[in-house]
């Protein structure tokens, strides 16, 4: 006998499966429990247990993908997320350069305009590098596992593609913005968080807010000039933390910096075509 409740639920996954709106619920859903308990946990001062919570949340993109993938994608769909995570020959010669080396010289291009203007620019974090030399291998570990993997894997690997389906690249990259900055925001409330120290409705709150949307663009224009490559969006976004944590900027840097991002955006806007942000044929395969 058929069970027609396992018929309905499968045919809703599977009306699902190119929505990537049941992706953002699960992803944002998972995070924020743990995230918002984490929350709670840390004016109590339970380190270890916030700690888990945050890194046990930090992990929801990545478990909501996998979920969906598994649940209601073919083996022929699933053999291809992966390979577009680990297959290095997507990335061209010139995108690798442009990956390693933008976050750095618009970092660089920001301390030196705070400089110029009577500031101190920055400072590089040489104790990091210095203080352990053997342990650079696990700090570099530690940042792909917690951020660019767990959520790549789960933001460009998976809800990208399905939002641009029917959209433009540029509509898809402004939509998956804002829901990557709002999934941020319980951290503001953890205490301990790079998010907390820049306290909730300031000016740096707003700039953080605003620069992963403007970013999520320059996202969308690497995944998709590099055959839709999720690689590309993890190394772009390591690149991004491990410069961050190697080199602090004074605040007006900072500022300076997310102007920097807009402008770069903007220019990528001009040139690339906001249709695809892709010039020239790039299969997707």
């Amino acid at each position: 006998m058929i069970n027609l409740k396992s018929l309905l639920v499968q045919n809703l996954f599977e009306r699902k499966s190119t929505n990537p709106w049941l992706f953002f619920v699960l992803a944002l859903g998972w995070s924020w429990i743990f995230w918002i308990s984490a929350a709670i946990l840390s004016h109590f001062g339970s380190t270890v247990y916030v700690t888990a919570l945050h890194y046990i949340g930090g992990v929801g993109p990545l478990v909501a993908a996998i979920f969906l993938l598994y649940r209601t994608q073919t083996r022929e769909v699933q053999r291809g997320y992966w390979r577009k995570a680990i297959d290095f020959k997507r990335i061209g010669i010139r995108w690798y350069l442009i990956i390693i080396f933008i976050v750095p010289l618009v970092t660089a291009l920001a301390a030196l305009v705070d400089i110029l203007f009577g500031g101190q620019g920055g400072q590089l974090e040489t104790d990091i590098l210095l203080s352990q030399p053997l342990g650079i291998l696990s700090f570099v570990v530690f940042i792909l596992l917690f951020g660019p993997i767990p959520e790549e894997l789960g933001w460009r690997g998976y809800a990208l593609d399905r939002l641009q389906a029917k959209r433009s690249a540029l509509t898809s990259s402004l939509i998956l913005g804002i829901i990557w900055s709002l999934w941020h925001l319980p951290l503001f409330f953890i205490d301990g968080t790079y998010q907390y120290n820049l306290s909730f409705g300031s000016i740096y709150f707003w700039i953080y807010m605003l620069d992963m949307i403007f970013k999520s663009i320059l996202y969308t224009w690497i995944y998709n000039n590099n055959r839709y490559s999720t690689l590309s969006a993890i190394l772009f976004h390591f690149m991004i933390n491990l410069t961050g944590e190697l080199f602090k900027l004074t605040e007006a840097a900072e500022v300076y910096q997310f102007i920097l991002w807009i402008i770069l955006t903007v220019l990528v806007l001009m040139i690339w075509s906001p249709q695809k942000l892709i010039r020239g044929s790039t299969g997707r395969t």
